[in-house]
């Protein structure tokens, strides 16, 4: 039973590959570092804008997976740089023989799992954070006047926030509050003939302006803000309500936010695909040191031994679990029996 992906490693050899998956180890731990940094920002940011994504959007699942995975590989790194410093010390080795193993098979299951999940996700969710942006947002605004109303009292509050530190206007642009009633019942006087016109224009018997709130002007404008009346172009004798600067922020929410949060997705996605690489060749070097120091019995000292990544009782125990998946019925060609031969009829006399 020969082993799988064998290698001779002489004491240089192993001298080499220690030193050099030491070096390996703590660059796994700074990637590994960088991304539970990356991830908790990302974390606290999808958590920050909540209220603005879709309850059933996944997208928070990204940094959640990704924080798990870094912790898990910041462990292998710290693990792999004490082990490999550890087997050119016969003193400090022992206490690491019985370790390795079971850390070995929790950082390629655990870790190598977590890392590719993360990089699918990296992957396959913008487009859901697209789709949770668009229905957020549109639900954040329709909300924004419900400051009495449990559960949606702090929509007003989060929407001016948002508005305010993102540069930005209603979902698209400014003309999407022309569509949802932003000014609270409250402050609408039932006997003004205006504001009954205005309810009873449209089939859902809403109070719909052609003005925005005041967060979507830009503080640093030197001229005064247009709220209201922006589709009137007689409104405003100085000013041209067609032209696009109105002194309210350009850019809708739903863009900024987007761009903002893919800016996030693709660092962290380059950040995990160099820990999932740094990982593999850690575990790989981890493997073959710990078979190579195994095959002297354990003991540090000068010769030549081998290392490999899967011994042949594993390979003969895979083959054997997929000809019982699979193959069972079907023998090898090599073992399928040749047929015998008819016998010769004797011919009649």
């Amino acid at each position: 039973m020969a082993p799988v992906l064998a290698l001779v490693l002489p004491v240089q050899r192993r001298i080499h590959l220690a030193q050099g998956l030491w070096l390996l180890s703590w660059l796994l731990a700074l990637a590994a570092g960088l991304t539970v940094l990356c991830s908790g920002h990302l974390l606290g940011q999808v958590w920050q804008l909540g209220p603005f994504l879709a309850p059933t959007c996944p997208f928070p699942a990204l940094p959640q997976v990704a924080l798990a995975a870094g912790a898990v590989a910041l462990g292998t790194g710290l693990v792999g740089a004490g082990a490999s410093r550890a087997s050119l010390d016969p003193a400090r080795y022992p206490p690491w023989r019985g370790l390795l193993g079971p850390l070995l098979a929790i950082g390629t299951v655990l870790g190598g799992g977590l890392l590719l999940v993360g990089l699918v996700l990296v992957l396959a969710l913008p487009g859901s954070l697209d789709q949770g942006l668009e229905q957020g947002l549109g639900a954040a605004l329709e909300h924004y006047k419900d400051t009495e109303v449990p559960g949606h009292c702090q929509a007003k509050r989060l929407v001016d926030e948002l508005q305010l530190r993102h540069h930005c206007c209603g979902r698209h642009g400014y003309k999407d509050w022309f569509g949802v009633q932003w000014v609270s019942s409250r402050y609408l006087d039932p006997n003004d003939q205006d504001v009954v016109d205005r309810i009873q224009s449209n089939v859902d018997g809403l109070y719909l302006t052609d003005g925005v709130p005041f967060s979507c002007c830009n503080p640093y404008s030197p001229r005064p803000c247009l709220q209201s009346r922006l589709s009137d172009p007689q409104a405003y004798l100085l000013f041209n309500p067609r032209q696009p600067n109105l002194n309210l922020w350009a850019q809708g929410c739903h863009g900024v936010l987007l761009g903002h949060l893919q800016w996030f997705v693709s660092t962290l996605g380059s950040v995990l695909a160099a820990t999932c690489l740094l990982q593999a060749l850690v575990l790989m070097g981890l493997r073959y040191l710990q078979t190579a120091l195994e095959a002297l019995g354990g003991v540090i000292e000068e010769g030549e031994t081998q290392g490999y990544l899967f011994s042949g009782a594993l390979r003969d125990t895979l083959k054997a679990l997929w000809a019982r998946a699979g193959g069972a019925n079907r023998p090898a060609p090599e073992e399928i029996p040749a047929e015998e031969e008819a016998p010769e009829e004797g011919l009649p006399e």
